[in-house]
């Protein structure tokens, strides 16, 4: 998972951390309870940016690289914000054997971004996957919820020109 800083500045407001705060206190000197407590500040704020890590760590009284160690290490974790658009390529081998690296490149070409990063307006984030149960449809790319199959790199740009 690329671990790179987000482009987007913290936007966490009093009511979300306040939220956490509460979430912090219903937990604090529970063996266990930085997962669930990592788990509720992603509901809260939709990612794990460094300040709500460090509010996490003060909070539960725990060094701060436990907490990116946690953060970092678990899929189901996120250290930048998703984008309104979030674009995933698949990767697994029968997406790859058929030229989804083609395809990533171009996504990445057009939106000027790499895996894990979001574009500076908020409105597209991008991803890659090992798989989506889709490997008939190889190479496959998912903008939320909508698959695209069979794509060349050449429909990339017309398909993300209908999200903008």
């Amino acid at each position: 998972m690329p671990n790179c800083k987000t482009v987007v500045p913290y936007r966490g407001t009093p009511e979300q951390e306040e939220r956490l705060r509460q979430v912090i206190a219903s937990h604090k000197g529970q063996p266990g309870a930085t997962m669930p407590v990592l788990q509720a500040a992603q509901e809260i704020f939709g990612y794990l940016p460094e300040e709500v890590q460090v509010m996490v760590a003060e909070g539960l009284d725990i060094p701060l690289s436990e907490v990116y160690g946690v953060a970092s290490f678990y899929a189901q974790f996120t250290l930048n914000p998703k984008g309104k658009y979030q674009i995933s390529i698949c990767l697994g081998t029968a997406c790859y054997v058929k030229g989804a690296a083609a395809i990533l490149s171009a996504v990445e070409q057009k939106l000027g971004i790499a895996p894990g990063a979001i574009t500076a307006d908020g409105k597209f984030s991008l991803d890659s996957c090992r798989c989506v149960g889709a490997c008939g449809l190889a190479p496959v790319m998912m903008i939320n919820n909508d698959v695209y199959g069979r794509l060349t790199p050449d429909q990339v740009g017309p398909i993300l020109d209908m999200y903008k």
